[in-house]
């Protein structure tokens, strides 16, 4: 048990999205496992079906984030097992330090999310405007964030219009597992972005990622508004609210 405790520990110091399963009724009670979104285990809940019924389990769980109490038939026995997922510090990451990104920022962190801005242009990325980001990043996406920079816990918006500045970031997050990745810009704006990020080697199924037109459509066109809109966006996300957009 105590190296599991310094695994689990370890994986949360390093912000890996982790599950701990414990079987709380049945056979093996009180035997504990860790499992990770690549099907890394570790740990043994005494039966050989119940641990692979669990980590197929924790499969829909990674994905919702969410921790459940859950019954399993196996090998002709009842087990109850508490998966508790913990789930990465939320960040999220705002490339363009626009209008927008001030009243983003004020709300995401009452959310609590840990907030970045990256651009390099110094004249709107400035510490006067960004006071309550956790981060100012006054350099280009390609230098400024590398892929240990998303995770399962990142979230990251393109607000800037600007390709030069949006497309590197957005390539970084698509060839992650940056839990939402959203884009600011008009259908047309969209098409050629695709286009832009298919040439530097993005498959349609990554590009399916992307949230364009970005947020939901609340019909505001304030930089507040927008804000809004994006977080509500990543809001049914995380809960697993099957929104279109309209």
């Amino acid at each position: 048990m105590s190296n599991l405790h310094q695994e689990l520990v370890h994986s949360l110091e390093t912000e890996q999205l982790i599950a701990l399963c414990t079987v709380i009724v049945g056979p093996g009670l009180g035997s504990k496992m860790l499992i990770w979104p690549d099907g890394q285990s570790k740990g043994d809940l005494q039966s050989a079906d119940l641990n692979r019924q669990v980590c197929q389990h924790a499969e829909a769980l990674f994905q919702q984030q969410k921790s459940e109490r859950t019954s399993f038939d196996s090998d002709g026995q009842k087990s109850e097992v508490f998966i508790e997922v913990f789930p990465p510090t939320p960040r999220l990451i705002i490339i363009g330090a626009v209008h927008a990104a001030i009243p983003l920022i004020t709300f995401a962190k009452v959310l609590g999310f840990r907030t970045t801005v990256v651009d390099p242009r110094s004249a709107f990325a400035t510490p006067q405007r960004f006071s309550h980001a956790d981060e100012l990043i006054v350099k280009w996406p390609q230098e400024a964030l590398s892929p240990s920079d998303f995770n399962e816990g990142t979230y990251l918006v393109a607000l800037s219009h600007d390709e030069k500045l949006d497309n590197p970031a957005l390539k970084l997050a698509l060839e992650s597992p940056c839990r939402y990745i959203g884009a600011l810009g008009s259908r047309k704006t969209h098409a050629r972005r695709v286009a832009s990020l298919k040439e530097m080697g993005l498959t349609d199924e990554q590009l399916s990622r992307i949230h364009s037109p970005i947020g939901l459509n609340l019909g505001g066109r304030r930089p507040a508004e927008i804000a809004v809109s994006i977080l509500a966006e990543i809001i049914a996300l995380r809960h697993g609210v099957d929104l279109v957009h309209s």
